[in-house]
């Protein structure tokens, strides 16, 4: 099950890494076409803020077990990530991106998994 867990918090956190990186590092306006179009109607420091938060939880997913530094952090990184998903749902369901809620509820059960695994059972 460590390997399982292993695997997932490095897929999720190449996915969050990029996912974050993008949304720093373009112009608002270029994001709508990749993102959906929920990136014009809530303010940009908002999506910066979200954007920062995936690249925290991205390297929160692996850096701390792989330091062997307070690796609870994995834990509380996916679930902090598991809460980013539930309002990118609750979002893209008020926008009408109906498309965009698979993957995110996809990343959440995801992240979850990782959560529950190194917060409970199967912890470092």
């Amino acid at each position: 099950m460590n390997t399982t867990l292993w695997v997932l918090q490095v897929l999720l956190a190449a996915v969050f890494l990029a996912a974050g990186l993008l949304k720093l590092s373009r112009p608002i306006d270029d994001l709508a076409p990749i993102v959906g179009d929920w990136v014009h109607h809530v303010p940009a420091p908002l999506v910066r803020t979200i954007a920062a938060l995936e690249v925290a939880a991205a390297i929160g997913l692996v850096v701390p077990a792989a330091a062997d530094v307070l690796p609870w952090l994995v834990g509380a990184a996916a679930a902090g990530l598991v809460l980013v998903m539930v309002g990118a749902v609750a979002t893209h369901l008020k926008q009408g991106e109906v498309p965009k809620v698979g993957l995110n509820v996809g990343l959440a059960v995801l992240a979850g998994l990782v959560a529950w695994g190194r917060l409970g059972p199967f912890a470092f």
